[in-house]
């Protein structure tokens, strides 16, 4: 009588537990289907390019993926929100971009001071300049001054890459904790033991106050990157000179390292501040 009386309890406590787990997981449910619409809805936004200033739904379907029926809801409520506006040609981007760039370039614009340092650098040694700052295993180039040489190094503004390797994620992973560390060395193609050639690659820098890479990433690609610290001491960004791996001789790089020390030494006196500041 005992054992029934028992099982009848656990099977109404299960019938309960199922009845308050319902509404959580059609929350769940809805709030998956909501990131689902949002990263299609910027998958529709990144197919605006320079090179491609308008697109058609049937472009957008092509590209996509996505049922005809499913593009045209998108788009129309990206046209309603002004991120998108509707020409004889398809759509382009729209003016509430606008609002959204002005924003973007006030807060990541650099000091009139460093960019013309930048440049002044550039035209002095003949590389690209860049400056990076890190988020989370990826680093962002946030300013860049173009070599004046044909060949030359060349990324824009914006782009993310990989802090598996490279003379600027040396820099700015100093501070790194050991669980950023891990995730780093497992997002790279030599996989979690990686950590160690990371942690060695990021104490000779420290102590350097450089550091240097040849072909680490991309073959024939050489870069110089010193850090920029911030009002507490930690780094906040890597200024960087990059470019091909034959012009980087051994004298060159003492030369380009001298010079990217001097200048971050500067930026960081002068106080370099960004959304990411405190990320590491």
């Amino acid at each position: 009588m005992g054992a029934a009386t028992n099982r009848a309890a656990g099977r109404q406590r299960a019938a309960e537990d199922e009845q308050a787990a319902a509404p959580q997981s059609a929350a769940e449910g809805g709030d998956q289907q909501g990131v689902r619409s949002v990263q299609r809805a910027l998958d529709i936004l990144t197919l605006l390019t320079a090179e491609r200033p308008t697109v058609t739904v049937r472009e957008i379907t092509e590209a996509t993926g996505l049922a005809k029926t499913t593009v045209i809801r998108l788009v129309s409520t990206l046209e309603q929100s002004g991120l998108l506006w509707a020409t004889a040609s398809g759509y382009m981007a729209g003016p509430g971009l606008w609002r959204w760039a002005h924003l973007a370039h006030s807060s990541w614009e650099l000091p009139p001071e460093t960019q013309r340092g930048m440049r002044e650098l550039a035209a002095r040694q003949r590389e690209t300049v860049n400056v990076y700052v890190a988020r989370d295993v990826f680093r962002v180039c946030i300013a860049q001054q173009e070599s004046p040489q044909a060949l030359r190094h060349v990324v824009h503004v914006g782009d993310e890459l990989p802090l598996w390797a490279g003379a600027t994620a040396k820099v700015l992973l100093r501070d790194a904790s050991p669980a950023l560390l891990a995730r780093v060395a497992r997002s790279s193609p030599y996989g979690p033991g990686h950590v160690k050639r990371l942690q060695e690659w990021i104490d000779e820098a420290a102590v350097a106050g450089y550091a240097v890479s040849h072909g680490e990433r991309d073959e024939g690609l050489s870069a110089v990157a010193a850090p920029i610290l911030g009002r507490s001491g930690a780094v906040v960004a890597a200024l960087s000179l990059s470019g091909p791996t034959l012009r980087f001789t051994e004298a060159r790089v003492a030369e380009f390292a001298a010079e990217v020390k001097r200048m971050a030494q500067q930026v960081s006196e002068r106080g370099f501040d960004h959304p990411l500041g405190t990320s590491l």
